[in-house]
Parts: structure tokens; C-alpha cells; sequence
């Protein structure tokens, strides 16, 4: 059919379709990007800083892959607060109702029945080490700057926390609470995506000397140089984590008998975990390799259970990668490759001894999950991209964005 039978202008149709195209790309590679504070030692986490509100005020979180709920101390009033009355969240009426289609995605188990759709939508989030907050989901204004250079300004859902319970470090005591980077319904990524302001892409890049960037979208995502592995479903949980595997350990280049790990990426936690089998493997395989070395145990460092003193104290892991061989994790589906150099896996304590950066994940009830935390990812850009449901990593100066 004849364009102009159709009552449309050639060249209008023209500069329609021009200008629509100039919008999508623009809308397509806009991102958000927020530098990170800490580390993995010796304060244990890493934040950033989001503003809330209107007029907005600074909350200082701990980042958390592990997690889908954004939320923040709130004065309801509170219970369990550790940041001062006055920099906690007051809600103003701003309450999600339970009929709130956000709402299902916070309540546990999924699919419970509400009472009433119009009272306001209650959660409770618990983590590994047995912390937890209890509260309401609030929507509010957090304005954002994004890399095209405008400001934009979405109300977004998150958790107005008023009842915490931290005997763990997680979240950290010292912080507001926790932005979730998940991918469930509740998210900030999955809001933010919703909105049609990035796509639903997240990532970090973790600096081993402190700091970093976090981003959402996928304008800092390298366009070479990245190895990529799929990111496993999960039907068992309400929280969809980012799951890969199976993956195979190797030790200085050669096979172990670790094979088939299922494996998480959780940036909400500092130290990787291995469950017991794996752990016990592990560890033996380091201590038969370090025997004949200038190292001995080092029982009186309360940092990390398993520590070694040298013949003179440690400045920097540096000091110390001569005495470790690289771990590798191999994901079998995708042939790819992470590796972990020894400071990948080690940490110097300010005792100037070395210690084992991989735990045994059963101590803090993770029978069955491998986890990788902090440690392990840092001096890398991590890129969780839930559009083509992969994980990729690179090598990457972490100071600088």
C-alpha cells in the first residue's frame, strides 16, 4: 500500500521513524552509575549513598546481590536502629497498599492471601547470619543522575524498616540498611527497568584497595574482554539469586575432586563460602601445598579461623602469593573461566598474619550453598544482566569509572 493513501506524509513518517530511533538508542544506553565506599577488610562491606525523599535525604547502604528489598531505617518509631533518630526515614503516609502488585513480591511465602487489599503491605526480610528487618513497603521520590547528564526523579517502592535484628554483620550495623540488587518484582533494578529508564542490567566493579562504582543499565558494560556464563532459575525461593553452574575447582591449573558447584554471587557478603565438603577439600589441598614454606599456623589472630604467621609480619597480600596457588572455577556449561588469583582468596590482617578468606559455609547455616562474596570479586567489573539472563566478569581498574 501507497504510504500517502494512508493520509501520512513521506518524509513525515520519515522523521518520525528518524526521531523515534534516536530516542530508543538514547533510552536504551542510559545509566546510572554511584560510587562505592569500603571494603572487604577490614570493615566488611561495601556501601553506597542514595537519596530519599523530597526534600532528599542521604542513607548510606550496603550493597546486596543477595537480596531483592531496598530498605531503610525508619522512624515509626524503631526498634533495633543503630543510625541516629533524626537521619532514620519517616514515612508520611506514603504506605504500599497489600493489594499493590509490589506487594506479592515482599510477602512470604508468594501468593499469600491478603485480609484486606487496602491495609498497608508488611515485610520481613532475614539474611545468613540471622539478621533482619521487619517493616512496610513506602514508595518515594530518589532522584538518580543519569550518564546522558539529565536528573530524573522516579518514586520507587523500597522497605521502611522499624523493627531490626543484627547479631551478624549483615547488613552492617553501621549502615541505613540495604540496597537489594535482585531481580524479583520489588527490586530497584526491576523498578527502574520498568520505568523504561536503563535496562534491566546491574553491575559493580569492587576495588581490592577500597571503594569502587556500582551501575545500573549497561552503558559501563565492556564491549570486549568479558567472559559470560548463564544464570541458573530458581523455583525453590521467592528470591531469585544469582545462581551459576556447575562449576568444576581447580588448583594451580590442575582438576580437583570438586566438580558440578552450584554457585551465588553476593555482593551483600564479604568472605566466599563453601559448603563443608567443599571447604574441607579445599583447605587440605592449600595446607599439603604450603608444608616445607615459611609459614606456620596462627592460632592467637582472631580475624578468620584459619590464619598463617611467616617468618616476618605481612604487609599486603603481595607479600604472600608466592606461598598460594591461583584457584580457577570452571562453568562447564559455558566453558568459561573465574579465576582466583591468591589475593582473590587471602586477606593480611592488621596482625600482619595471612588468613584464609573462604569459609565454611554450615557455621552460618548454608548446608548447601556456595557462595561467592566480596573477596572474590574484587579488581573485577561484575555485570549481572537479567535481559540475557548471564553473568560476566573481567578484569578492570575499580578506582576509576
Amino acid at each position: 500500500m501507497d504510504v500517502k493513501s494512508r493520509g501520512i506524509p513521506l518524509n513525515t513518517l520519515l522523521l518520525f521513524l528518524l526521531l523515534s530511533a534516536i530516542f530508543s538508542i538514547s533510552s536504551a544506553t542510559s545509566s546510572i552509575t554511584c560510587p562505592i565506599q569500603g571494603n572487604v577488610y577490614p570493615l566488611g562491606y561495601y556501601t553506597v549513598k542514595l537519596s530519599i525523599g523530597n526534600p532528599p535525604m542521604v542513607f548510606d547502604l550496603d550493597i546486596d546481590t543477595g537480596s531483592d528489598l531496598t530498605w531503610v531505617q525508619c522512624n515509626a518509631p524503631c526498634s533495633g536502629c543503630t543510625i541516629p533518630i533524626n537521619q532514620q526515614y519517616k514515612p508520611h503516609g506514603n504506605f504500599v497498599k497489600c493489594g499493590d502488585p509490589l506487594c506479592g513480591g515482599v510477602q512470604a511465602p508468594p501468593g499469600h492471601p491478603h485480609v484486606d487489599p487496602n491495609v498497608q503491605c508488611d515485610y520481613e526480610v532475614e539474611y545468613a547470619d540471622q539478621g533482619s528487618s521487619l517493616g512496610v513497603l513506602v514508595r518515594d521520590n530518589i532522584p538518580l543522575r543519569l550518564t546522558t547528564g539529565s536528573l530524573a526523579n522516579p518514586v520507587l517502592a523500597f522497605g521502611c524498616g522499624y523493627d531490626q535484628t543484627h547479631p551478624g554483620h549483615s547488613p552492617p550495623p553501621s549502615t541505613a540498611g540495604v540496597l537489594g540488587l535482585g531481580n524479583g518484582r520489588s527490586s530497584i533494578l526491576s523498578q527502574l527497568n520498568s520505568l523504561g529508564l536503563i535496562r534491566n542490567v546491574v553491575g559493580h566493579c569492587l576495588s581490592g584497595r577500597g571503594g569502587g562504582f556500582l551501575f545500573f543499565g549497561d552503558n559501563l558494560v565492556p564491549r570486549s574482554g568479558v567472559v559470560w556464563t548463564p544464570i541458573l532459575q530458581s523455583s525453590s525461593s521467592s528470591v531469585q539469586h544469582y545462581k551459576t553452574g556447575p562449576a568444576d575447582l581447580f588448583f594451580n591449573g590442575r582438576p580437583t575432586s570438586v566438580k558440578g558447584l552450584e554457585l551465588i554471587f553476593d555482593s551483600g557478603t564479604s568472605y566466599t563460602y563453601f559448603n563443608s565438603q567443599v571447604y574441607r577439600a579445599l583447605v587440605q589441598l592449600v595446607t599439603n601445598d604450603i608444608r616445607g614454606k615459611p609459614l606456620r599456623r596462627a592460632t592467637e589472630d582472631p580475624s578468620l579461623p584459619i590464619c598463617w604467621k611467616g617468618s616476618k609480619p605481612f604487609e599486603s597480600p603481595q607479600d604472600v602469593i608466592n606461598n598460594f596457588k591461583p584457584l580457577t572455577l570452571s562453568f562447564t556449561k559455558s566453558n568459561s573461566l573465574l579465576q582466583l588469583p591468591p589475593q582473590a582468596y587471602l586477606i593480611v590482617t592488621t596482625h600482619r598474619n595471612v588468613c584464609l578468606g573462604i569459609l565454611d559455609g554450615t557455621e552460618i547455616g548454608l548446608e548447601s550453598t556456595n557462595i561467592i562474596g566480596d573477596i572474590s570479586l574484587q579488581d573485577k567489573i561484575v555485570i549481572y544482566d537479567n535481559e540475557r539472563q548471564q553473568i560476566g566478569w573481567a578484569s578492570a581498574n575499580c578506582d576509576r569509572r
